[in-house]
């Protein structure tokens, strides 16, 4: 039995197109508000078989499975045929809606989370797991704009008010937000074993050594140096305004915060392993690599997974995961 399994819903019907099908491809990335799906399949009824006789504009549904687990739910947006008889077929799942519809967004006294919920129920889209983000929005104006530029905007306040990421995903044609940190899985990448190559880079060129919180006026709220590294690569000050709602206290633990986040230099990773069809955009793992000294957890900004019959393999960009213990 193929470890490999691709519906298509047309009509309300349910068609098994997995023998006609040859390489799945799914992807995200950070900052996308939906994950990509890329499918090639025989378009060709010279061997008995039907064609798929997809048409985009009649609402094709997609299901991907692996393993026998659901990894991908979504609609059809886009069809490419050639003199080859290949089809090749890209689809987004559930997280479109939110960039694809625009509309006035106005909110006060609202957390992120349940902003979020907000605007899945307005576009009547089935909604998960949803992480409480704790921090109260004093006021969100956003008028013509995407859905998900209120999510994000409202997730971007949240996190310059308290330093916690979170991160909206489609799972099973539910939109979820979870927060980041909360997300790490078990997984182990490492050389020798799963990993199959990988490319390491290090930057300070963004890193900062001092932080200022300025009010609207330009007073200065809380400041914050990082002296040690300041030695090293001279001063380098950014200043944020933060909302007006806060406390002393908490301005104080925002800019310590904010400052041990940027000051950090950018470790980035790319690698290429034996797929984990879990280890997506959102989701952190952990990674040893001796040569390289590495032996800690990163996040993963955008990945790539390629199914193949029995085959599948991944390429992910990682981040390292400043913001927990590794």
């Amino acid at each position: 039995m193929s470890r490999m399994k691709f519906i298509v819903l047309k009509a309300g019907t349910a068609y098994d197109m997995t023998n006609v099908t040859g390489t799945v491809k799914v992807s995200g990335r950070k900052g996308s508000a939906a994950r990509a799906l890329t499918a090639t399949l025989l378009d060709d009824d010279n061997y008995g078989r039907p064609r798929p006789g997809i048409d985009v504009a009649e609402g094709v549904q997609c299901l991907f499975y692996w393993d026998g687990i659901e990894r991908f739910r979504g609609i059809v947006e886009r069809q490419q045929t050639s003199q080859k008889k290949i089809l090749t077929i890209t689809a987004h799942d559930n997280g479109i809606y939110l960039s694809n519809n625009k509309d006035t967004y106005v909110y006060s006294g609202k957390t992120a989370s349940a902003i979020f919920s907000d605007v899945c129920k307005r576009l009547g889209l089935p909604v998960g797991e949803v992480d409480d983000t704790g921090y109260v929005i004093e006021e969100l104006p956003k008028p013509k704009t995407t859905a998900w530029d209120a999510i994000t905007d409202a997730l971007a306040l949240t996190y310059e008010a308290t330093g916690a990421r979170y991160w909206p995903m489609s799972w099973e044609g539910k939109l979820r937000l979870k927060r980041r940190k909360n997300t790490i899985l078990q997984w182990v990448i490492e050389a020798g074993a799963n990993l199959a190559s990988y490319t390491s880079g290090k930057s300070v060129e963004n890193v900062k050594t001092r932080i200022k919180l300025l009010s609207d006026e330009g007073t200065v709220l809380a400041e914050a140096t990082n002296a040690a590294l300041e030695e090293k690569i001279g001063m380098r000050q950014d200043i944020e305004t933060p909302e007006d709602s806060l406390s002393q206290a908490q301005l104080n633990e925002l800019v310590k915060s904010v400052l041990a986040e940027k000051s950090r230099p950018e470790e980035t990773l790319t690698i290429t392993a034996i797929g984990q069809a879990d280890v997506i955009a959102g989701m952190g793992v952990f990674v040893r690599i001796p040569h390289l000294g590495i032996s800690k957890t990163f996040y993963v900004e955008s990945d790539e997974h390629t199914f193949r019959q029995e085959y599948h393999s991944m390429r992910l960009n990682l981040v390292s995961a400043a913001d927990i213990d590794s």
